[in-house]
């Protein structure tokens, strides 16, 4: 078990050309902050998309629950976390 409740880091997403936080609880869900503004935006954040994407000359949008980043980043913390032990 871990020694913690939850964690959180802030990493720069590249599918959305952002920085987010990745949060991880201690059940061993993760989420991402991204998640919602991108999924969801208001009507700023979704001129700031289609901006972006004009200028990266590419589709900006977020992978919801296909992402792999917030799994990854908990499978590596949970990896370090039974390492100690």
């Amino acid at each position: 078990m871990v020694n913690w409740q939850i964690t959180a880091t802030t990493v720069y997403c590249d599918s959305v050309d952002d920085e987010v936080t990745l949060i991880v609880f201690k059940d061993g869900t993760a989420r991402c902050t991204g998640l919602k503004k991108y999924t969801e935006p208001s009507a700023e954040t979704a001129r700031m998309v289609k901006a972006k994407s004009r200028t990266l000359r590419r589709q900006v949008v977020c992978r919801g629950a296909d992402c792999t980043v917030a799994a990854e980043y908990r499978d590596r913390l949970f990896a370090e976390e039974g390492a100690l032990k």
